[in-house]
């Protein structure tokens, strides 16, 4: 019942509990802000890869090179995001199991992810790289920043393995409540890209093939180092020859939770495409406007991005360990922190907007501040739309219900498909309200889908479910 206090899973060593953080017992706030702090730093320096090199290609090259890296945003984001909503889901059973106190299937869950990931990984890799011109072609990407948009996302790309073993490796270490460990990784991450944007495009002239090449690079690193603490940190995740055996049960239960969440972020990301594609159209100021703006605002995102992946790891463990109760509090927790944060942001960018947005445009581009203020502003009004979109359905997909949480997606792609059509009719104007439209269109399903987990989650049908048959339950 939903009153009733936490199972208590099987005992663990000190020195497991000592390395990991087990969200079903304390304050849910408190656990909520120590965990996340960590995820939101990990964010920002996820973000400061993008920013560096767009600072740098929009102040040493100019605003064609800017526009040319920013209209491969949304592309980049449907692909790369792609491999951030698998990797997070096949580490949603993980965090299950740890919350179950289950380690001999968290082990094997976590073999059979790494599985997928090295297939998925290839497969997209060779797959984006063979049809990047035609992607860009039908995005109608202005001739004048072809070439260069072609050479920036073809080696991003081709860098995707680098962005697989990052997001599955570091979603291993949250899953087990290790959110520090992503964050020093990327924090060193980011100091790297920083050294090899000078090096390879104020000295080799390598030009906006070096800020790809700095990326991936960079993101390899921080991919290595999470790859060496899962290895060599944690007993717990030491593997046997016979946890690497592929079962299908098993392979599909991780696929029940990985996919949909990939799809999610890919269905949302069409419709970032389809309004990508619609700004392109109005013309090349257009686009660099948008383009500093986005950057300033994934910054003031980050928040958001980093309260969902908290409510991710939270609703895996509590949902695991039938922790009913905690996951309705953590959730009113949560809430609360994005509304004052939603506010907060709004009164910084009031104020801050146009000497932000000149972190990304040189001199030549002042003229266009206007435009990237009213861009700015606009999704800065609906911001706390957004972090109930994120708040919602990663803690929908952590308790299980993955495949749920993805229908949000189909709405936000709706949502921005109708304002890509008005875009030729009503101008700028129109598509600066495309996500708002979406975030809203989402929550309005989010909500009662959240509601419809938690009654399904305390009041099964025939008793208390174990972790396996949550993953299950997402199907039903």
């Amino acid at each position: 019942m939903a009153g009733m206090a936490c199972p208590t899973p099987e005992p663990v060593s000190k020195e497991v509990q000592f390395m990991t953080k087990d969200l079903t017992k304390g304050s849910p706030l408190g656990l909520i802000l120590s965990f996340g702090i960590p995820v939101l730093f990990g964010n920002l320096f996820q973000q400061l890869y993008n920013v560096v090199d767009t600072a740098i290609v929009g102040k040493t090259l100019g605003g064609s090179a800017l526009a040319a890296v920013g209209s491969t945003g949304s592309i980049n984001f449907l692909v790369v995001g792609f491999c951030i909503g698998v990797c997070g889901g096949f580490t949603i059973p993980i965090a299950q199991q740890f919350g179950a106190g289950n380690h001999r299937e968290m082990r094997r869950y976590m073999a059979g992810g790494a599985w997928l990931c090295l297939l998925l990984g290839a497969a997209l890799t060779v797959a984006t790289v063979l049809f990047c011109g035609q992607i860009l072609t039908g995005m109608d990407t202005p001739l004048d920043i072809y070439q260069r948009a072609y050479c920036y996302i073809l080696t991003i790309f081709a860098g995707l393995p680098a962005y697989f073993l990052y997001n599955f490796t570091a979603g291993v270490l949250r899953a087990l409540g290790d959110s520090r460990t992503p964050v020093i990784w990327l924090s060193t991450a980011a100091v790297v890209n920083m050294a090899l944007d000078v090096i390879f495009i104020l000295n080799f002239h390598l030009d906006v093939f070096g800020a790809a090449m700095a990326t991936v690079l960079s993101q390899l690193l921080a991919g290595t180092g999470c790859l060496i603490r899962v290895l060599r940190g944690y007993p717990i995740l030491r593997t046997e020859r016979a946890d690497w055996r592929w079962e299908r049960r098993r392979m599909g239960e991780l696929c029940l939770m990985g996919l949909p969440m990939g799809l999610q972020f890919s269905i949302t990301a069409i419709g970032s495409v389809m309004i990508q594609a619609a700004v392109n159209g109005l013309g090349t100021a257009y686009v660099t406007a948008v383009t500093a703006a986005s950057k300033v605002s994934m910054f003031f995102c980050c928040p958001f991005d980093a309260m969902g992946s908290t409510m991710a790891t939270y609703g895996g463990q509590n949902a695991g360990a039938g922790c009913w109760n905690r996951l309705r509090q953590g959730l009113r927790a949560c809430i609360f922190l994005g509304l004052a944060y939603s506010v907060l942001s709004l009164i910084l960018l009031h104020f801050f907007s146009d000497p932000l947005n000149m972190l990304f445009l040189d001199g030549g581009s002042a003229p266009l501040l206007p435009l990237a203020r009213q861009y700015l502003m606009t999704l800065a009004l609906f911001y706390f739309p957004l972090a109930l979109v994120n708040i919602f359905r990663l803690l929908i997909q952590g308790m299980g219900f993955s495949p749920l949480a993805t229908l949000s997606g189909v709405l936000e792609l709706a949502g921005r498909a109708v304002i890509a059509m008005l875009v030729p009719v009503f101008g700028f104007s129109a598509a600066c309200f495309a996500s708002p439209v979406a975030w809203v269109m989402a929550d309005l399903f989010l909500l009662p889908a959240c509601l419809y987990c938690f009654r399904r989650l305390s009041h099964p049908r025939s008793g208390r479910p174990s972790a396996p048959r949550l993953l299950h339950s997402a199907g039903n």
